[in-house]
């Protein structure tokens, strides 16, 4: 008998929202998987749809649902920016569903990660974090990680050192482009350590900044998978490494960090794709957000 599966629709500022539920046993910790910015349901996207599969299978209940604007679910699109009333929603709505549930954690890729962090300490409800790539892009920080790491591999590119020998090179384009990145890295993104005063909510600040003050206050465990072959990772590992703040934040207890070196941003491969969905079930069951479940129980 295949796993039940149930659309659930629920209410957000006067728009209908949908989502599906993936029923598991009466597992108290469950998953709410957040989507990304517009993206098809097939291809490499349907990892969202394979991994609540792979992870109700093994008893942990998982919901997915569209923000406002996002695919069958009713309003204008929005900012992952200003998408808290929708997951507060979609948490409402998956534990009306799954009354065995007393916790939650959010999982999300790229600006779904970023949302995530946003949210999570607004919200008791919100044990964990799992976090793919998290975007926290800024103009100056994409350019650093394209001189750092898309340049630099260029250099080592056979197919390169073929146009050069062939004269299809471009030489100017490339060149406008290599001297608009070195003037964009020269930007300040902020410093996250002298912002811990500040509201997160304040949108005059920079993005890791914003995100930074979110995970900052969160309570829960967090869980961090990186791709290799990604330029937004690259550009959240480069800012990490820049920022004492950062550093020290990701350093502490409770925060775990899951490398996939030949990845790309999307985990498009099965190989890639299962590794994500197996590093996600064995970080709930064995040091993540369902010890952090009970340790709240033990202190309360």
């Amino acid at each position: 008998m295949g796993l039940k599966e149930e659309p659930v629709v629920f209410e957000c500022n006067g728009r209908r929202l949908v989502g599906i539920v993936h029923a598991a046993g009466s597992a108290a910790t469950g998953v709410l998987v957040l989507v990304g910015g517009p993206q098809y349901r097939v291809g490499s996207h349907r990892q969202f749809l394979l991994l609540a599969r792979h992870l109700a299978a093994n008893d942990v209940p998982v919901m997915r649902f569209d923000y406002r604007g996002m695919g069958d679910s009713e309003g204008d699109i929005r900012p992952f920016e200003y998408v808290t009333a929708d997951i507060r929603a979609a948490i409402n709505a998956f534990f009306e569903a799954s009354p065995s549930l007393s916790s939650v954690v959010l999982w999300g890729l790229c600006d779904a990660a970023s949302a995530a962090a946003f949210y999570a300490y607004r919200d008791s409800r919100v044990a964990g974090l799992i976090l793919l790539n998290p975007w926290v892009s800024t103009e100056a920080g994409e350019a650093k990680a394209y001189l750092r790491h898309y340049y630099l591999q260029r250099l080592f590119n056979k197919d390169l050192w073929k146009k050069l020998l062939a004269g299809q090179f471009q030489f100017k384009r490339s060149l406008t482009s290599l001297l608009q990145n070195v003037k964009k890295s020269h930007g300040t993104p902020g410093d996250s350590g002298q912002q811990e005063d500040a509201l997160a909510e304040q949108e005059q600040l920079p993005l890791p900044d914003r995100m930074y003050l979110g995970l900052v206050r969160f309570q829960g465990w967090v869980n961090i998978i990186i791709s290799g072959d990604d330029l937004t990772a690259a550009e959240f590992e480069d800012m990490v490494k820049g920022s004492k703040s950062w550093q020290k934040l990701l350093s502490a207890k409770g925060v775990a960090f899951f490398h996939l070196p030949e990845a790309n941003h999307t985990f498009s491969k099965q190989i890639w794709r299962d590794q994500v969905a197996k590093q996600t079930y064995h970080w709930l069951i064995d040091g993540g957000a369902v010890k952090s479940v009970i340790q709240r129980k033990a202190d309360g």
